[in-house]
């Protein structure tokens, strides 16, 4: 038994059980948190989201709708824009007419396809009405909201006889073969990035027209990559874009270790940073919607695409990646994973003998489901950073995209993006991707004190976000220009340097809106109340430096007298009862020591941690039971319909079958009985008299039971 006099003092540190505070996850809205799958119910996927996205407009569409409402959940529907199973548009059933001069093309004449006569598409003038009318039976069945997933071009596929007439018909000049010449680069891109954007808008059309027809509200999502990683990958999308759109309500951020395991320079070295790529991913997509009203859904998969890493390596990097988008604290909606049936019924090497492939391991199985459940509760008003310098971002555009593929392609690890933000996110400092076909709404810089940004790799798309950048800089912002004009796409044909505009890059206009000339020397200069740092270096250089990410943050501290300076070793938020943690490797700032009483949830022990070293690499996504004063704490299940008296405790619970639950709660006293559907629970028990914490864990059932507890 405990030493009295610590009992009572850890009593003390324990709060008391509020009976005004919301069940666990009662507070947040109906659908915080969602997943997709092809597959019908079955018990073994039975995760307790909020929403199942029903994947696929085929003939078993109704019955997989029908057997998810009946268990519970919330329906939307989930559909692919760019390949799917289309075959009647292909070969002129649906229309009279044969589309297979849609298809994405190389050079060679191959069609880039998905599996046997699944192409991605080169979408035609007609192809949005055509997925618009197969969706239409699903808006018939009563779903709430409709995905239409990754509207994909490669840039690599532009060489199809239906593109050709495309850009005939949009240039009104002769298709052009796009690796000529930077400019028929270009214009190849800008055109991809048009005709999904035409597509969409169509189905988006056809659905508000339903709307009003039936007096619904059915809300069209599109989920995508971040322009980050679609731009690493040679794939052009509309991305910032359809948030202008009549009808998009927003995004699911499909960010994963697939996309964030990509390897990137940073002084020099070149490596996968999971976690810095993430964290940059997530930003990127969260600025597309902010100050724009719409609704961002971030992603993070238990797994990943490649089938052949250990369940250690997915376990490590699922840790990193939903860390990464926990540290936008913006953000309280999330897709908690992408296909439960290849996570929960498929077989991946072993983390102990990779020779081996075996099933999900118990303890992460129960691990997800503590997280599944702990997402609901993200939405929380108490917001507190630890961590490096805030209110520092680097701009991205769209046209990120437009340069990726030949000739003059640019760099092929993404530096002129990594090259500015890395050096910062790596000294804790939370960097947020700006997106700058945004940089014009109201408000969307108010927050942001430093800025980087460079026109190698992407160019302005319009004049206008030139008038909002020296709007902010006046008014006390610190823009840092990294350049060194060489980047061959400055000489394409585009609003700079046509018609009345005789610009040879774009910095020459933007410095012109700052007030300066053309010719502009290197270093700060004063304009209005801010200034703009300019540094005569392709930010490509400074990535495959080793001096280069200590040269670029000396040069921004020393002139930007509009920040308070911080480095950190790490990045630490509070989101009300959560401290989200990420250690950080390759930097020589501190790194913290958290101290109180925690669990951490990535433990599928819930053990009590009093002291939490956040070392290089860590990530940690702890609940601090003295921020905590609800009686629900953390569960490996759904819990519902609670009630409690001065003596009893009554739930139903469910999760996922064939795993083991875990329910740590906090009660006054210690159980004299635990019943399951009225007789006694088989299980592990755990009573912490001084805290006044129970641990219950027992196997899961797919089917609700009353659990109940009596003290």
């Amino acid at each position: 038994m405990m030493h009295s006099l610590l009992a009572a003092s850890l009593a003390m540190l324990t709060p008391p059980v509020d009976s005004n505070v919301p069940a666990f996850g009662a507070r947040q809205d109906r659908e915080s948190t969602i997943f997709q799958t092809g597959r019908t119910y079955a018990d073994r996927i039975n995760l307790r989201a909020d929403v199942a996205v029903v994947y696929g407009i085929d003939k078993t569409m109704p019955s997989r709708i029908k057997a998810w409402r009946d268990r519970g959940y919330r329906i939307h529907l989930m559909t692919g824009v760019a390949w799917g199973e289309y075959q009647d548009y292909l070969y002129g059933r649906w229309d009279g007419i044969n589309h297979e001069n849609e298809a994405q093309t190389r050079d060679n004449g191959e069609k880039i396809g998905h599996g046997g006569d699944v192409y991605y598409m080169s979408p035609g003038k007609n192809y949005g009405k055509y997925l618009a009318e197969g969706i239409r039976p699903a808006l018939e069945l009563g779903v709430e909201a409709v995905h239409l997933e990754e509207p994909e071009f490669w840039s690599w596929g532009g060489y199809g006889a239906g593109f050709k007439q495309e850009w005939q018909d949009y240039y009104h000049e002769a298709w052009q073969d796009p690796a000529s010449s930077p400019d028929a680069r270009w214009r190849a891109a800008k055109l991809m990035y048009f005709l999904y954007r035409r597509a969409l808008q169509q189905v988006f059309d056809s659905i508000q027209d339903f709307n009003k027809a039936h007096k619904t509200h059915i809300r069209c999502y599109v989920p995508t990559h971040s322009l980050l990683n679609y731009a690493d990958w040679g794939i052009v999308s509309p991305e910032s874009s359809l948030a202008r759109l009549n009808g998009c309500d927003g995004y699911i951020a499909q960010v994963w270790t697939g996309t964030a395991r990509e390897e990137n320079f940073y002084a020099g070295v070149k490596k996968e940073r999971t976690f810095e790529t993430a964290f940059l991913e997530y930003g990127s997509m969260q600025n597309l919607v902010r100050s724009t009203g719409r609704q961002v859904w971030y992603l993070a998969d238990p797994i990943e695409d490649n089938p052949n890493h250990d369940w250690g390596d997915y376990r490590q990097n699922y840790h990193s990646t939903l860390v990464a988008s926990l540290l936008q604290p913006d953000v309280s909606h999330y897709e908690v994973m992408p296909w439960p049936e290849r996570i929960f019924n498929d077989n991946y090497p072993s983390e102990m003998d990779k020779s081996k492939r075996v099933p999900i391991p118990d303890g992460y199985a129960t691990e997800l489901q503590v997280l599944i459940q702990a997402l609901k509760d993200m939405k929380q008003k108490s917001v507190r950073w630890e961590s490096g310098t805030r209110g520092i971002g680097v701009l991205v555009s769209d046209s990120l995209m437009f340069q990726r593929s030949a000739p003059n392609q640019s760099d092929n690890e993404m530096g002129h993006v990594y090259g500015l933000a890395m050096p910062f996110v790596k000294r804790g400092m939370p960097v947020q991707p700006i997106q700058l076909e945004n940089v014009t709404l109201p408000h969307y810089l108010d927050e942001t004190k430093v800025l980087l940004m460079t026109y190698e790799g992407m160019k302005p798309l319009s004049p206008d976000v030139h008038d909002a950048l020296a709007s902010w800089v006046k008014r006390g912002g610190t823009l840092a220009f990294v350049d060194n004009d060489g980047d061959p796409y400055m000489k394409v044909r585009e609003w700079w340097n046509t018609g009345s505009q005789i610009y040879a890059t774009p910095r020459e206009h933007l410095f012109e809106k700052l007030g300066l000339t053309k010719a502009t020397a290197e270093g700060t200069h004063p304009v209005g109340r801010g200034r703009l740092i300019y540094l005569q270096q392709n930010p490509v250089d400074l990535s495959h430096r080793k001096d280069g990410a200590d040269w670029l943050v000396d040069q921004i501290r020393a002139s930007a007298p509009n920040v308070e300076w911080k480095e950190s070793g790490a990045m630490v938020l509070r989101r009300g009862p959560y401290i989200v943690a990420a250690g950080m490797e390759e930097t020589n700032a501190p790194l913290p020591t958290l101290k109180g009483t925690f669990v951490d949830l990535f433990d599928p022990q819930l053990q009590l941690q009093t002291e939490v070293k956040v070392g290089p690499g860590s990530r940690h996504l702890l609940l601090d039971l003295a921020k905590c004063p609800r009686q629900v704490l953390a569960s490996g299940m759904q819990v519902s319909n609670v009630k409690s008296t001065a003596h009893q405790w009554t739930a139903s619970v469910e999760g996922i079958s064939e795993t083991n639950g875990i329910l740590l709660l906090r009660i006054p006293g210690a159980p004299a009985s635990i019943l399951c559907d009225g007789k006694e629970l088989s299980g592990a028990l755990t009573y912490d008299a001084p805290r006044k914490l129970l641990w219950l864990k027992f196997p899961n059932s797919p089917r609700p039971r009353k659990l109940e507890i009596n003290y």
